[in-house]
């Protein structure tokens, strides 16, 4: 059977999110994409506004024909805000000019580490549930907020690694896997901080749904290589976790039977 997912209503083969900022040029990122294999591209809503009197100022465009060609979904992003009430005006400001209601919600609690704010994301999350949004807030790792933002009405869930663009990879392994073991019916998306294709596989080894990255890719030497190297490592933590990882042991334990018999017969 396909090993598949879904965001909404909309079912997805991928499990490989990449971001769209930072790429030497158009072409290495379309390139990219079209490596990864990502079928949901994320852009930044900031970027995209960041023009006199507001709208497209190209680089929307570039996102739009290559998640056309390649069959993509868009995510848009409201990185920058640092309010409730701030990602609220720029989500319904997406939703207007790319026409879909899938929010990635990004509300910033601190300068220096980019750490969300989670009373300010569980306020946001709340009324743009409310106004029929999808919305995947981005998170850190605790299981109480994640708690909160599930009670607002998220049903999918994108849990920190390490701070945004560190590229320190997992952190915490310990704390993702409690989310997975907590809300096992809810879609964990590890987003920020990998930075290389094995801290992917070893997210989605604990279980996680996805994966969402960026600077990983586009501030790689070949981003076009590194795209490709991810989503060979995604699939293979994915494999990982559904064929099931063996038990593991503080101690040795002999592989090699010195007597009885070589396998276990029934």
């Amino acid at each position: 059977m396909a090993d598949t997912w879904s965001i909404g209503d909309k079912p997805l083969s991928s499990r490989f999110l990449l971001g769209t900022a930072g790429y030497p040029s158009p072409q290495v990122l379309r390139e990219a994409i079209e490596a990864s294999g990502a079928q949901v591209l994320t852009l930044g809503l900031q970027r995209t506004l960041a023009v006199p009197g507001g709208g497209d100022n190209g680089f929307v465009q570039i996102i739009r024909d290559a998640a056309r060609d390649l069959g993509a979904h868009l995510l848009p992003n409201t990185a920058g805000c640092r309010s409730a009430r701030e990602a609220i005006n720029l989500a319904h400001m997406a939703r207007e000019l790319l026409g879909t209601h899938w929010i990635k919600l990004e509300v910033v609690g601190d300068e220096q580490t980019l750490q969300p704010d989670p009373f300010e994301l569980v306020e946001a999350a709340r009324q743009l549930v409310s106004d029929g949004f999808e919305v995947l807030p981005y998170c850190t790792d605790d299981l109480v907020s994640a708690q909160r933002l599930v009670d607002a009405g998220c049903r999918i869930l994108m849990p920190w690694a390490a701070p945004i663009g560190s590229g320190l990879g997992l952190l915490n392994p310990w704390a993702l896997r409690t989310l997975r073991a907590r809300l096992p019916h809810i879609t964990l998306i590890v987003d920020a901080g990998l930075g290389a294709p094995s801290h992917a596989a070893a997210a989605m080894e604990l279980g996680m749904d996805a994966v969402l990255l960026n600077s990983a890719v586009s501030q790689s030497g070949n981003p076009v290589a590194m795209a490709r190297a991810f989503a060979h490592a995604i699939q293979g933590g994915r494999a990982g976790f559904t064929a099931g990882l063996m038990p593991t042991s503080d101690v040795a334990v002999a592989t090699t039977p010195v007597g009885g018999q070589p396998f276990v017969i029934l």
